[in-house]
């Protein structure tokens, strides 16, 4: 069995809590082991709430899940200003801000960013299920 979803989200912080809960859903139905299912409704919600935070100039985003018995990729895709990548270091011990794409690596496999100024923001990531 496989389930794919699409889904077109105002960039608002609402949109989080309803895409955690879709793939919570999906993972259910599944019976994908509860660790896996945390890890990535960890890694969703932070590439998500990034979005929110930080994609400029977007109104909206695109949540694509692909979920299967094995496997599960997720992409999140913005149209905002973009960010530089190299910028992007380790999180600092002092905040709790920047965590996020750290997180998501630490969480997931096969971890992709792309980002281009005035063309948004593409994060990919999967996890595979014993």
């Amino acid at each position: 069995m496989r389930l794919t979803v699409r889904l077109d989200l105002p960039r608002e912080a609402g949109s989080v809590p309803a895409v955690r809960r879709l793939l919570r859903s999906a993972l259910a139905v599944l019976q994908v082991d509860a660790e896996s299912g945390a890890d990535l409704e960890l890694a969703i919600t932070e590439a998500c709430a990034n979005v929110v935070n930080h994609a400029s100039g977007a109104e909206s985003f695109e949540v694509l899940l692909e979920v299967g018995e094995d496997h599960c990729a997720i992409d999140v895709r913005d149209d905002g200003a973009g960010f530089d990548l190299a910028a992007v270091g380790p999180p600092g011990v002092d905040t709790e801000r920047g965590r996020g794409l750290f997180l998501i690596r630490a969480l997931a496999e096969n971890v992709r960013m792309h980002s281009a100024p005035r063309h948004g923001s593409l994060i990919h990531f999967e996890k595979s299920f014993a």
